[in-house]
């Protein structure tokens, strides 16, 4: 057992973070998204991608309480869309990414039970 009266800062046992005061999340862009993307959350978990074509987006492994956000951007072109491979959605139905040109942003929200990512998002910011 482990008694704690006062923490200031991090808290970090056998590796895995505990607890964070002020914690701000790392913003890494991912590029352009291609035919076809990989997400991996060893860079952060805050992520932006470029839409510049019709994408696949396949999800990182599977772990239970992992998280992260990816906003999504249009380019000069626009009307690009996304799939998200072993997504679990609301109602079972994907959202339709704001397609755009230049300006069509949306955040993608997902969370990991160690099972399935669940998704949700919130679109349409310009």
């Amino acid at each position: 057992a482990i008694s704690i009266s006062s923490v200031s800062g991090n808290l970090t046992v056998n590796g895995e973070l505990i607890l964070a005061n002020d914690y701000i999340e790392g913003v890494v862009s991912i590029g352009n998204s291609d035919s076809s993307k990989t997400l991996s959350l060893s860079s952060g978990t805050f992520q932006t991608v470029t839409m510049n074509t019709n994408c696949t987006f396949t999800m990182p492994s599977l772990v239970a309480g992992k998280s992260f956000t990816l906003r999504t951007i249009q380019d000069s072109t626009g009307s690009w869309t996304a799939v998200f491979t072993g997504v679990i959605w609301p109602s079972g139905s994907a959202p339709t990414i704001t397609t755009t040109a230049s300006t069509g942003r949306d955040l993608i929200g997902f969370f990991c039970d160690g099972t399935y990512w669940y998704g949700s998002a919130i679109q349409n910011f310009s």
